[in-house]
């Protein structure tokens, strides 16, 4: 569930950050009703529509629990901050990997000449899953988001870079 600052939940349903849970009900039921597949008669408006209905279904998912919603909130709050401090944005594709015994661990240099990194054992913690198939590195969110980024900062320096995993 990690986010790059975007309200994306909040924008599906259509409620403000501080809605309350009747807004946010209230505004789930009628998007579903709106979007529900079953209400829509022409083919190319049922592949839109089960899209949409899908990410409803996951905005309520989070949104709906007071729980995850709190934890949602959070982690919108903490990459706001980070937004600020970013120097780079990068993908998967951009990293080098190094293996040895049961971690793999991931690089990508830095303007000063160290490198950020992060291993497989700390993608783990943060709900991650690290496959690999010859020398193709693979990221996937435990999550349903579309798009989850990491911050990951300099081992030297003060500088950042986001690593943006896409769910495909």
């Amino acid at each position: 569930m990690q986010l790059t600052g975007n309200p994306i939940h909040y924008n599906v349903l259509n409620v403000k950050e501080d809605a309350t849970q009747e807004e946010i009900r209230t505004s789930y039921k009628s998007a579903l009703l709106i979007s529900h597949p079953d209400k829509l008669q022409k083919t190319s408006e049922t592949t839109n529509s089960e899209s949409k209905f899908l990410q409803i279904q996951t905005a309520w998912e989070i949104l709906g629990n007071v729980k995850s919603r709190a934890l949602y909130d959070t982690e919108l709050q903490m990459s706001r901050q980070d937004d600020d401090a970013v120097a780079d944005e990068i993908v998967v594709d951009d990293l080098m990997v190094e293996t040895g015994g049961d971690v793999v661990e991931l690089f990508y240099q830095c303007r000063c000449g160290d490198y950020f990194s992060l291993d497989s054992s700390e993608l783990g913690e943060m709900g991650f899953e690290l496959s690999m198939k010859g020398d193709k590195v693979s990221l996937q969110a435990h999550n349903t988001a579309d798009m989850a980024s990491i911050v990951l900062p300099c081992c030297s320096c003060s500088l950042k870079i986001r690593l943006m995993i896409s769910k495909d």
